[in-house]
């Protein structure tokens, strides 16, 4: 009779480990632009729940060698800044690197960083906001505690965006 606390624990473990166990990749493509005067963007990854609450600043790119200065543009990526980047110390080990050149870029968060997460449905979002360019963000629903990949793409600052999960 004794083991049965800890055979509903394990048992417990079990439905909750998999949600633990996973890691989350978002693959950001920047496209190449053809403009006169081209800077590379500004990039906000960070996961938010359906009704827009944000939960966790994943990645910030920006120019992160003069720290003054990059941190003030930082808020032309308006909807991450509105949603919590203001309120975060940069640079920030693990989430803060520097820009990016037009391409496909990954972010892998272990699972371990992300262990407070709920199981449930979330929203990516990738904000990109260029000087003397546009701002774009774009929205990719997934669900966490599940293997599973979903894809949106971009129109302008952004190309395809994918959020994968695994176990």
């Amino acid at each position: 009779m004794r083991q049965l606390p800890l055979i509903l624990t394990a048992a417990a473990t079990a439905v909750a480990g998999p949600a633990l166990a996973a890691d989350i990749t978002v693959s950001v493509e920047i496209p190449r632009l053809s403009v006169a005067a081209y800077h590379r963007p500004y990039v906000a990854v960070w996961i938010e729940r359906p009704d827009n609450t944000a939960v966790r600043t994943l990645a910030v790119w920006y120019e992160v060698s003069n720290v003054a200065e990059g941190r003030d543009w930082l808020k032309d990526m308006r909807t991450w800044w509105r949603r919590g980047g203001r309120s975060l110390t940069l640079p920030m080990d693990g989430v803060s690197s520097a820009t990016k050149a037009p391409g496909r870029h990954a972010v892998t968060v272990p699972g371990a960083r992300l262990g407070g997460l709920p199981v449930g449905d979330y929203v990516m979002v990738v904000e990109a906001a260029r000087e003397l360019g546009g701002r774009e963000a774009v929205r990719v629903p997934f669900r966490w505690g599940a293997a599973n990949t979903a894809r949106a793409t971009g129109s302008t600052e952004l190309g395809a965006v994918s959020v994968t999960v695994t176990r």
